[in-house]
């Protein structure tokens, strides 16, 4: 039987990181979508950008320029990248940290589809598919620290 803290500790876990998000960011949640995580990926990876060096970075996805321009003012709207003018040409950088991009969207997996609990999720995984040893060994590191602390 799980205690009424064990209970609620999913919808606490997800307010502190709301929270957090709120504080830093002035934003509820992430909502970034799977085509404008690329835009950040690439400005997490080089920093600050023009559209047509964010163009090269995405060139894998075959996007035209005017795509770009949709994501990237998407993502000006949202309030997860900023804009500046520098020698005639605005530069594009990201707002939101990928760490806190991290933590918002593994939290909510967690919580939509585990409950907030990480031994299910670990336990879906290991089902389905394979550990190598190093995960393995990794995972038992993890637990040991994890015991020791």
């Amino acid at each position: 039987m799980r205690s009424r803290l064990e209970s609620q500790l999913p919808s606490l876990t997800r307010e502190f990181t709301c929270v957090i998000l709120a504080t830093n960011y002035g934003c509820k949640f992430m909502q970034i979508t799977a085509a404008e995580s690329h835009i950040m990926e690439a400005l997490w990876r080089r920093g600050s950008l023009t559209v047509d060096e964010i163009v090269a970075e995405v060139a894998a996805q075959e996007w035209a320029l005017a795509t770009v321009k949709t994501l990237i003012n998407r993502l000006l709207k949202k309030g997860h990248i900023r804009s500046a003018r520098n020698a005639g040409r605005y530069e594009y950088s990201a707002v939101v940290a990928r760490s806190d991009y991290t933590l918002a969207e593994s939290q909510g997996l967690l919580d939509r589809l585990f409950g907030g609990r990480i031994a299910p999720l670990v336990a879906h995984f290991a089902e389905h598919r394979k550990l190598d040893a190093d995960d393995i060994a990794r995972l038992k590191a993890l637990i040991k620290a994890l015991e020791n602390e």
